[in-house]
């Protein structure tokens, strides 16, 4: 499980190092194996497990290809998966198409979203949370599914 935020920088290549908490569970799950993609709705990219992935994206191939949205949908997420492996020192080369899409510059933010990591450039990941939290109005608008938790 993945939780949390963590400020990391890319070096000179592209790459990342993961957070030393994550690497013996990545090393464990997938043995280093991870898939990134692009995130449809945000300038962001998506970094799964590979068996994890590899779920999800059985279930996207199942959609039916008819439906213009599925096709769509298809090809975005899948058609920029790309398979990337930690290295020795725990890093993870972020290919420079994925880079440019989701403007990742020196300062990057991963974030730890339970089966998967969201990496935001730094700029787009503060004001993203600065509108998210202006977006609320002090009063969030809670889905009928989460109303019976309590925090």
């Amino acid at each position: 499980m993945f939780r949390g935020n963590n400020e990391i920088n890319t070096d000179d290549k592209g790459r990342i190092a993961m957070p030393s908490r994550y690497r013996d569970g990545l090393l464990k799950v997938c043995s280093g194996h991870l898939i990134v993609t692009i995130d449809l709705q945000d300038k962001c990219l998506l970094i799964y497990p590979l068996a994890e992935w590899e779920r999800i994206e059985a279930e996207i191939a199942t959609l039916p290809t008819f439906n213009s949205t599925t096709r769509k949908l298809q090809r975005l997420l899948i058609g920029h998966a790309k398979e990337v492996d930690l290295d020795s020192s725990g890093r993870i080369l972020i290919p420079t198409e994925l880079r440019n899409y989701a403007q990742l510059e020196k300062k990057v933010i991963l974030i730890g979203q339970r089966h998967r990591f969201e990496i935001w450039s730094e700029s787009n990941w503060n004001q993203g949370r600065e509108n998210w939290l202006a977006d609320t109005g002090g009063d969030l608008d809670v889905p009928e599914e989460m109303r019976s938790i309590s925090l």
